[in-house]
Protein backbone atom coordinates (compact mmCIF):
# COMPACT_ATOMS: atom_id res chain seq x y z
CA UNK A 1 0.00 0.00 0.00
CA UNK A 2 1.48 3.67 -0.71
CA UNK A 3 1.78 6.00 1.50
CA UNK A 4 -0.75 8.29 0.19
CA UNK A 5 -3.22 5.07 -0.03
CA UNK A 6 -2.89 4.14 3.82
CA UNK A 7 -2.73 8.17 4.48
CA UNK A 8 -6.51 8.19 3.00
CA UNK A 9 -7.65 5.31 5.45
CA UNK A 10 -6.03 6.51 8.68
CA UNK A 11 -8.32 9.74 7.51
CA UNK A 12 -11.31 7.68 6.78
CA UNK A 13 -11.02 5.68 9.54
CA UNK A 14 -11.17 8.71 11.67
CA UNK A 15 -14.05 10.65 9.51
CA UNK A 16 -11.12 13.52 9.13
CA UNK A 17 -10.95 14.85 5.68
CA UNK A 18 -6.88 15.25 4.37
CA UNK A 19 -5.06 18.87 3.94
CA UNK A 20 -2.81 18.72 1.28
CA UNK A 21 -0.93 22.08 1.19
CA UNK A 22 1.15 23.67 -2.07
CA UNK A 23 4.24 25.78 -2.24
CA UNK A 24 7.50 25.62 -4.99
CA UNK A 25 10.61 23.82 -4.72
CA UNK A 26 13.29 26.41 -4.13
CA UNK A 27 10.99 29.44 -3.37
CA UNK A 28 11.82 31.74 -1.91
CA UNK A 29 15.49 30.28 -1.31
CA UNK A 30 16.43 26.85 -1.87
CA UNK A 31 17.85 26.58 1.60
CA UNK A 32 14.20 27.14 3.01
CA UNK A 33 12.09 24.33 0.85
CA UNK A 34 12.99 21.47 3.46
CA UNK A 35 12.29 24.12 6.76
CA UNK A 36 8.71 24.89 4.67
CA UNK A 37 7.86 21.28 4.03
CA UNK A 38 8.58 20.72 7.69
CA UNK A 39 6.34 23.68 8.70
CA UNK A 40 3.04 22.02 6.67
CA UNK A 41 3.51 18.95 8.52
CA UNK A 42 3.54 20.87 11.67
CA UNK A 43 0.99 22.93 11.17
CA UNK A 44 -1.42 20.04 9.90
CA UNK A 45 -0.46 19.13 6.03
CA UNK A 46 -1.49 15.10 5.58
CA UNK A 47 0.05 15.07 2.10
CA UNK A 48 2.82 17.80 0.47
CA UNK A 49 2.68 18.81 -3.29
CA UNK A 50 5.73 20.35 -4.05
CA UNK A 51 5.86 22.26 -7.28
CA UNK A 52 8.66 21.63 -9.89
CA UNK A 53 9.59 25.42 -11.00
CA UNK A 54 8.77 25.30 -15.05
CA UNK A 55 9.75 28.22 -16.91
CA UNK A 56 5.86 28.46 -18.87
CA UNK A 57 3.31 26.89 -15.58
CA UNK A 58 0.74 27.32 -18.24
CA UNK A 59 -2.26 26.25 -15.31
CA UNK A 60 -0.21 28.45 -12.83
CA UNK A 61 -1.91 32.33 -11.84
CA UNK A 62 0.65 34.95 -11.62
CA UNK A 63 1.02 33.90 -8.15
CA UNK A 64 2.75 30.78 -8.89
CA UNK A 65 4.15 31.84 -12.06
CA UNK A 66 6.27 34.10 -9.93
CA UNK A 67 7.32 31.57 -7.46
CA UNK A 68 8.52 29.51 -9.92
CA UNK A 69 10.41 32.33 -11.71
CA UNK A 70 11.78 33.18 -8.24
CA UNK A 71 13.08 29.61 -7.69
CA UNK A 72 14.41 29.33 -11.09
CA UNK A 73 16.56 32.56 -10.76
CA UNK A 74 18.14 30.56 -8.17
CA UNK A 75 19.02 28.18 -10.21
CA UNK A 76 16.43 25.49 -9.22
CA UNK A 77 16.47 21.98 -11.13
CA UNK A 78 14.27 18.50 -11.19
CA UNK A 79 17.19 16.96 -9.86
CA UNK A 80 17.79 19.42 -7.02
CA UNK A 81 14.05 18.91 -6.01
CA UNK A 82 14.45 15.69 -5.67
CA UNK A 83 17.95 16.01 -3.08
CA UNK A 84 14.96 18.77 -1.21
CA UNK A 85 12.52 15.52 -0.87
CA UNK A 86 15.59 13.36 0.05
CA UNK A 87 16.71 15.63 2.26
CA UNK A 88 13.03 16.13 3.71
CA UNK A 89 12.71 12.91 4.37
CA UNK A 90 15.72 12.47 6.67
CA UNK A 91 13.56 13.25 9.33
CA UNK A 92 10.50 12.51 8.01
CA UNK A 93 9.46 9.16 6.15
CA UNK A 94 5.93 9.80 7.00
CA UNK A 95 4.21 12.59 5.33
CA UNK A 96 3.35 11.68 1.67
CA UNK A 97 5.35 14.05 -0.81
CA UNK A 98 3.69 15.07 -4.37
CA UNK A 99 5.68 16.60 -7.16
CA UNK A 100 3.80 18.68 -9.16
CA UNK A 101 4.85 20.27 -12.42
CA UNK A 102 4.94 20.04 -15.88
CA UNK A 103 6.04 17.48 -18.90
CA UNK A 104 9.21 19.35 -20.25
CA UNK A 105 12.11 18.89 -17.21
CA UNK A 106 10.97 15.27 -16.60
CA UNK A 107 11.06 13.98 -20.32
CA UNK A 108 14.34 15.88 -20.40
CA UNK A 109 15.61 13.71 -17.47
CA UNK A 110 13.90 10.82 -19.38
CA UNK A 111 10.47 9.16 -17.67
CA UNK A 112 12.71 5.85 -16.62
CA UNK A 113 15.28 8.05 -14.72
CA UNK A 114 13.14 10.37 -13.09
CA UNK A 115 10.84 7.68 -11.94
CA UNK A 116 13.54 5.86 -10.35
CA UNK A 117 15.17 8.42 -8.89
CA UNK A 118 12.08 9.94 -7.23
CA UNK A 119 11.45 6.70 -5.78
CA UNK A 120 15.04 6.57 -4.24
CA UNK A 121 14.52 10.53 -2.87
CA UNK A 122 11.40 9.33 -1.30
CA UNK A 123 8.50 10.74 -3.68
CA UNK A 124 5.20 8.98 -3.35
CA UNK A 125 3.00 10.43 -6.10
CA UNK A 126 3.53 12.51 -9.00
CA UNK A 127 1.01 15.41 -10.86
CA UNK A 128 2.18 16.01 -14.09
CA UNK A 129 -0.48 19.18 -15.43
CA UNK A 130 0.25 18.44 -19.15
CA UNK A 131 -0.05 14.84 -19.33
CA UNK A 132 -3.59 14.07 -20.19
CA UNK A 133 -4.71 10.71 -19.81
CA UNK A 134 -4.81 10.08 -23.59
CA UNK A 135 -1.27 10.66 -23.20
CA UNK A 136 -0.53 9.34 -20.23
CA UNK A 137 -0.33 5.76 -20.04
CA UNK A 138 3.59 5.57 -20.56
CA UNK A 139 3.90 7.93 -17.63
CA UNK A 140 1.62 6.00 -15.40
CA UNK A 141 3.41 2.94 -16.18
CA UNK A 142 6.62 4.26 -15.47
CA UNK A 143 5.33 5.87 -12.30
CA UNK A 144 3.77 2.19 -11.21
CA UNK A 145 6.53 0.21 -12.17
CA UNK A 146 8.45 2.30 -9.32
CA UNK A 147 5.76 2.35 -6.31
CA UNK A 148 4.64 5.71 -7.78
CA UNK A 149 1.13 7.22 -7.88
CA UNK A 150 -0.08 8.84 -11.09
CA UNK A 151 -2.37 11.92 -10.42
CA UNK A 152 -4.63 13.49 -12.93
CA UNK A 153 -6.52 16.40 -13.28
CA UNK A 154 -9.91 16.65 -13.76
CA UNK A 155 -11.85 19.51 -14.38
CA UNK A 156 -15.83 21.00 -14.71
CA UNK A 157 -15.42 20.53 -18.15
CA UNK A 158 -14.32 16.66 -18.04
CA UNK A 159 -16.70 14.34 -19.58
CA UNK A 160 -17.80 11.32 -18.55
CA UNK A 161 -15.08 9.32 -20.87
CA UNK A 162 -12.15 11.87 -19.82
CA UNK A 163 -12.65 10.71 -15.81
CA UNK A 164 -13.12 7.11 -17.01
CA UNK A 165 -9.77 7.42 -19.04
CA UNK A 166 -8.30 9.07 -15.65
CA UNK A 167 -9.99 5.89 -13.79
CA UNK A 168 -7.71 3.74 -15.96
CA UNK A 169 -4.53 5.17 -14.71
CA UNK A 170 -4.69 7.11 -11.36
CA UNK A 171 -3.92 6.07 -7.82
CA UNK A 172 -3.32 7.65 -5.23
CA UNK A 173 -6.27 10.34 -5.58
CA UNK A 174 -7.84 12.34 -8.44
CA UNK A 175 -6.82 16.12 -7.96
CA UNK A 176 -10.19 18.06 -9.04
CA UNK A 177 -9.71 21.49 -10.27
CA UNK A 178 -12.59 23.36 -8.97
CA UNK A 179 -12.28 26.45 -11.33
CA UNK A 180 -11.91 26.96 -15.24
CA UNK A 181 -9.54 28.95 -15.15
CA UNK A 182 -5.48 28.95 -13.47
CA UNK A 183 -4.36 28.82 -9.98
CA UNK A 184 -5.38 31.90 -7.66
CA UNK A 185 -8.88 32.19 -9.34
CA UNK A 186 -11.65 33.30 -6.82
CA UNK A 187 -15.67 32.57 -6.60
CA UNK A 188 -15.33 29.00 -6.11
CA UNK A 189 -18.69 27.54 -6.57
CA UNK A 190 -18.79 24.82 -3.60
CA UNK A 191 -22.41 23.85 -4.67
CA UNK A 192 -21.26 23.15 -8.41
CA UNK A 193 -18.50 21.19 -7.06
CA UNK A 194 -20.67 18.97 -5.33
CA UNK A 195 -22.53 18.10 -8.11
CA UNK A 196 -19.36 16.26 -9.64
CA UNK A 197 -18.09 14.76 -6.89
CA UNK A 198 -20.17 11.72 -6.43
CA UNK A 199 -19.52 10.96 -10.57
CA UNK A 200 -16.15 11.45 -10.00
CA UNK A 201 -15.79 9.22 -6.98
CA UNK A 202 -18.22 6.26 -8.08
CA UNK A 203 -16.17 6.03 -11.39
CA UNK A 204 -12.60 5.82 -10.03
CA UNK A 205 -12.81 4.41 -6.66
CA UNK A 206 -10.19 6.69 -5.41
CA UNK A 207 -10.00 9.73 -3.25
CA UNK A 208 -10.63 13.07 -4.94
CA UNK A 209 -9.22 16.87 -3.92
CA UNK A 210 -10.54 19.28 -4.45
CA UNK A 211 -8.43 22.48 -5.48
CA UNK A 212 -8.20 26.03 -7.24
CA UNK A 213 -10.09 29.22 -5.33
CA UNK A 214 -9.31 27.98 -1.73
CA UNK A 215 -8.18 31.23 -0.25
CA UNK A 216 -9.73 30.74 3.31
CA UNK A 217 -10.46 28.53 6.41
CA UNK A 218 -14.40 28.97 5.87
CA UNK A 219 -13.98 27.56 1.69
CA UNK A 220 -11.20 24.84 3.29
CA UNK A 221 -14.50 23.88 5.52
CA UNK A 222 -17.12 24.30 3.18
CA UNK A 223 -14.91 21.78 0.87
CA UNK A 224 -13.77 19.57 3.30
CA UNK A 225 -18.01 18.49 3.98
CA UNK A 226 -18.15 17.27 -0.08
CA UNK A 227 -14.36 15.89 -0.85
CA UNK A 228 -11.48 13.83 0.47
CA UNK A 229 -9.48 16.31 0.70
CA UNK A 230 -8.13 20.30 0.29
CA UNK A 231 -5.79 21.48 -1.60
CA UNK A 232 -4.51 24.91 -0.86
CA UNK A 233 -1.76 26.58 -2.63
CA UNK A 234 -2.15 29.62 -4.21
CA UNK A 235 -2.49 31.69 -0.97
CA UNK A 236 0.46 29.93 0.85
CA UNK A 237 2.58 31.02 -1.79
CA UNK A 238 1.06 34.40 -1.45
CA UNK A 239 2.09 34.56 1.99
CA UNK A 240 5.60 33.30 1.28
CA UNK A 241 6.01 35.84 -1.02
CA UNK A 242 5.00 38.39 1.62
CA UNK A 243 7.25 37.05 4.31
CA UNK A 244 10.82 37.77 4.83
CA UNK A 245 13.22 34.98 5.13
CA UNK A 246 13.23 35.73 9.40
CA UNK A 247 9.66 34.90 9.42
CA UNK A 248 8.28 33.03 6.41
CA UNK A 249 8.27 29.69 8.10
CA UNK A 250 5.87 31.31 11.42
CA UNK A 251 3.67 33.08 8.72
CA UNK A 252 2.89 29.94 7.31
CA UNK A 253 2.81 27.48 10.05
CA UNK A 254 -0.07 30.31 11.40
CA UNK A 255 -1.96 30.14 8.04
CA UNK A 256 -1.94 26.09 7.55
CA UNK A 257 -2.51 26.22 11.08
CA UNK A 258 -5.89 28.05 10.42
CA UNK A 259 -6.73 26.20 7.23
CA UNK A 260 -6.48 22.60 9.51
CA UNK A 261 -8.43 24.43 11.95
CA UNK A 262 -11.34 25.10 9.51
CA UNK A 263 -11.22 21.58 7.88
CA UNK A 264 -11.44 19.95 11.51
CA UNK A 265 -14.41 21.76 12.42
CA UNK A 266 -16.31 21.37 9.06
CA UNK A 267 -15.77 18.13 9.00
CA UNK A 268 -18.20 15.81 7.13
CA UNK A 269 -18.35 12.02 6.09
CA UNK A 270 -16.89 10.20 3.13
CA UNK A 271 -19.73 8.71 0.29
Amino acid sequence: MSKIQATFERLQAQGRQALIPFITAGDPDPVLTVPLMHTLVDAGADIIELGVPFSDPMADGPTIQRASERALLKGVSLRQVLGMVANFRADNNETPVVLMGYANPIESMGIDDFAATAFDAGVDGVLVVDYPPEEGAAFAHAMHANALDPIFLLAPTSTAARISQVAALASGYVYYVSLKGVTGSTALDVDAVAARIPEIRSATGIPVGVGFGIRDAATAAAVARIADAVVVGSRIVETIEQSTPENVCANVHAFVSELRRGIDGGKGQHG
